[in-house]
């Protein structure tokens, strides 16, 4: 009896210490896998966010060129375990030199780092800011004026040449017709691309639709 209840005791102890053992958790694994791996001005980043678990964690994402300057941190929820990221934005000369650019996450103690390449290959890019005026002007907060005068700031002389100077006599006179509003309004929506809309200004430029 003595030797049957040692055999328990020790079978007590025995399973005592299996729940005594800390169990290790692996960590989850997070990899980046990119749309493709070289952008050229005007076009939009876009990658997906792949994870072997979900943790409830945020994922945390920076963006920086190769001199280490980057973006602060963006706290990005994680949902599914494969979790797309588009940028709402195109990439701007004027905010984006040329060169690579890493993107790097870190989720529930993993990381990883993607790398892609940013090119010049003499896309029209009108930036965001333009859009925004354009905006004002659609909706009768600012005048034609202003809004041309911001395509010329910004946009090259080759792309649009506009045959008159835009000053302070002019401005408030400049006229470009109602209707060119739906031609502004679908080129907002991304139905048209920004050399498509730039040539359709040239066009009422040249037929000297748009006065100043």
């Amino acid at each position: 009896m003595f030797f049957v209840k040692l055999g328990i005791l020790a079978l007590g102890v025995f399973v005592a210490s299996l729940f005594a053992i800390p169990i290790a958790f692996a960590e989850p694994d997070v990899q980046i896998i990119l749309e493709k791996t070289t952008y050229s001005y005007g076009e939009k980043l876009f990658y997906t966010i792949e994870v072997s678990e979900i943790t409830g964690d945020l994922a945390i994402i920076h963006i920086r060129d190769e001199s280490g300057k980057g973006s602060s941190a963006i706290p990005f929820e994680i949902s599914e375990l494969k979790t797309d990221v588009p940028s709402l934005y195109p990439f701007e000369k004027m905010v984006f030199p040329e060169g690579k650019y890493f993107i790097d996450v870190q989720y529930s103690g993993a990381e990883h780092t993607a790398e892609f390449e940013l090119i010049d290959t003499g896309n029209l890019v009108i930036p965001f800011q333009t859009k925004q005026i354009a905006y004002s002007w659609l909706i009768n907060q600012v005048s034609a004026g202003i809004f041309i005068d911001s395509i010329n700031k910004v946009v090259e002389k080759q792309d649009i040449s506009i045959p008159f100077e835009i000053n302070k006599d002019n401005i408030a006179t400049i006229h470009i017709p109602e209707w060119f509003k739906f031609t502004t309004g679908w080129w907002l929506e991304e139905k048209l691309s920004d050399e498509t809309f730039a040539n359709a200004i040239q066009n009422l430029l040249d037929r000297k639709i748009i006065t100043g």
